[in-house]
């Protein structure tokens, strides 16, 4: 059996009056007349069939079904409240929703991230760190930066750079590699999936046999721990430009030998088409295209 529900006004001003025990407080806050509340009133009361309000002598007081009802009504409101906020809040053109790689967020966006807050102080940035695409038909994600070729259907793809794939170590570390020959007595670090590759291809480029490339090694599942392995000295990370240009810059690592292997996929900021020219998304693309070695093009 299907019940039918009362008026949503005769609801709001239950609600209300049982709040102030008030007509005159409850017409008000509702913004109508005295009049009126008590007309929603006696509605509501008809339609649940008996009074829900006792007028008595010294003032008003709810009845026993008033009691019975109230506790449902007032957190049927509460949550209409806190599910219109959400919603606003999910609307609001100031914050711009993120998601990227970890390593990708750690070693080179969170650094650089302080001078767009200054150039945007308006825009509120949440960085969602993730290892899995995000569907953005859930609503949740603005903009992410994803590492491939490009080609995501019903998604606009800015360029915004490639790696350089090369061997880095700690200074020290360093001292002890003349040739790439010498990579034979340290262990090889490396990042599991998709750039799992890496210490082979580069091996093969340096005309090294490929028995170096099955010696010891220690493999992880983010970039960011395999740098921080090669910063301690634990071995020689098979690096990627994006996630060790601040450290080379700053002295933690070196590359001990000149040849670099350019990578064919690359880093690209991605947005649905239909939000892609957004002002806090061009806002966010245009600082990104500004601070990135790569080209300004799309896909």
């Amino acid at each position: 059996m299907t019940v039918r529900l009362p008026s949503l006004n005769g609801l709001r001003a239950f609600e209300a009056v049982a709040r102030h025990m008030s007509f005159t407080k409850a017409a008000e806050e509702l913004n109508v007349t005295q009049t009126a509340v008590s007309h929603q009133i006696r509605r509501l009361e008809a339609e649940l069939g008996g009074p829900l309000f006792l007028r008595l002598n010294e003032g008003l007081v709810l009845s026993e079904d008033g009691h019975a009802y109230l506790p449902g009504v007032r957190a049927a409101f509460h949550e209409l409240r806190y599910s219109t906020e959400q919603l606003l809040a999910s609307r609001d053109k100031s914050v711009l929703t993120i998601s990227t790689l970890v390593s990708f967020a750690s070693k080179w966006l969170l650094p650089r991230l302080p001078s767009f807050q200054q150039a945007f102080p308006a825009i509120d940035v949440r960085i969602s760190a993730v290892t899995e695409l995000v569907d953005f038909r859930k609503g949740t994600i603005d903009a992410a930066i994803r590492y491939g070729r490009g080609d995501w259907k019903g998604l606009r793809g800015d360029f915004l750079m490639s790696d350089d794939v090369f061997p880095v170590c700690s200074p020290a570390l360093a001292k002890t590699l003349r040739t790439p020959a010498d990579l034979a007595n340290h262990a090889l670090l490396q990042v599991s999936g998709a750039t799992a590759g890496d210490w082979s291809a580069w091996l093969r480029a340096a005309g090294q046999p490929p028995q170096l490339a099955e010696g010891p090694r220690l493999t992880f599942d983010l970039a960011l721990m395999a740098v921080q392995a090669a910063v301690d000295g634990q071995g020689v990370c098979i690096g990627r430009s994006t996630y060790v240009e601040d450290d080379l810059r700053a002295g933690r690592l070196v590359a001990p030998f000149d040849l670099r292997l350019e990578d064919e996929l690359g880093f690209y900021l991605v947005a649905p088409h239909e939000t892609a020219q957004s002002k806090k998304i061009v806002a966010f693309r245009t600082w990104l295209l500004a601070l990135s070695p790569g080209k300004d093009n799309f896909v």
